[in-house]
């Protein structure tokens, strides 16, 4: 049995902006899509968190939504990881947060170095794999509430999968752009509706076959 640990925000939560910002159907939610195409043998662990950053500190927040503080008890709660999916990033582009793409870019970075540099102390344990995903753009909506909160987003959102290719590059790890097969809703500008993050994970079926054959 291979642990697959899916490790995002809202989007990877599952939140469905067509009804109010409840979670979407289970069979919806990226992760369990993934795990319906995986199929028997495989362990696939959803870890979304609304709000979740990169690395950076969200003052507003009840909770802790710093990624790369939480990222090693998550690696050590679901032992051993064979592959950890991290999408985060569109949290990091909000002006109250970090606000471009090249500080989600460095944000990411921490954390791939955190799941690269893992070691609960097991025998024969390898620290996982990691494919790093670029969310889909932000778009634009008439929430002016999101619209103002993620101002500038629209324009950053676009440079993600560029920053998150070449730190894929630059780490050996895998990448995904999530914006090749899913678009954000316009009711908010940011979540998805249960079509498009139902083809990420549908999509990543053969990023994780692929990175495990390596």
């Amino acid at each position: 049995m291979k642990t697959i640990l899916c490790y995002g925000d809202s989007l990877t939560w599952g939140t469905n902006p067509e009804a109010g910002g409840v979670r979407h159907a289970y069979a919806d939610r990226w992760p369990n899509a993934l795990a319906a195409g995986l199929g028997a043998g495989f362990d696939v662990v959803t870890e979304g968190m609304g709000g979740r950053t990169t690395a950076f500190d969200d003052f507003l927040a009840d909770c802790d939504r710093n990624g790369a503080r939480l990222l090693p008890s998550m690696l050590h709660s679901h032992r051993p990881v064979a592959v950890a999916i991290l999408m985060l990033g569109t949290n990091d582009l909000k002006p109250a947060t970090a606000g471009n793409a090249a500080s989600a870019y460095l944000g990411m970075k921490r954390c791939v170095e955190i799941v690269q540099k893992h070691s609960p102390r097991l025998p024969d344990y390898t620290p996982p794999k990691v494919i790093v995903v670029a969310p889909p753009h932000v778009v634009a909506t008439g929430d002016t509430f999101f619209a103002e909160m993620f101002e500038g987003a629209i324009t950053e959102s676009k440079k993600l999968a560029g920053y998150y290719r070449r730190l894929a590059d630059e780490m050996g790890c895998g990448f995904y752009d999530a914006a090749s097969v899913a678009t954000a809703s316009p009711v908010d500008g940011v979540h998805l509706d249960g079509a498009n993050t139902r083809a990420i994970g549908e999509a990543l079926v053969a990023s994780v076959r692929a990175i495990l054959s390596d």
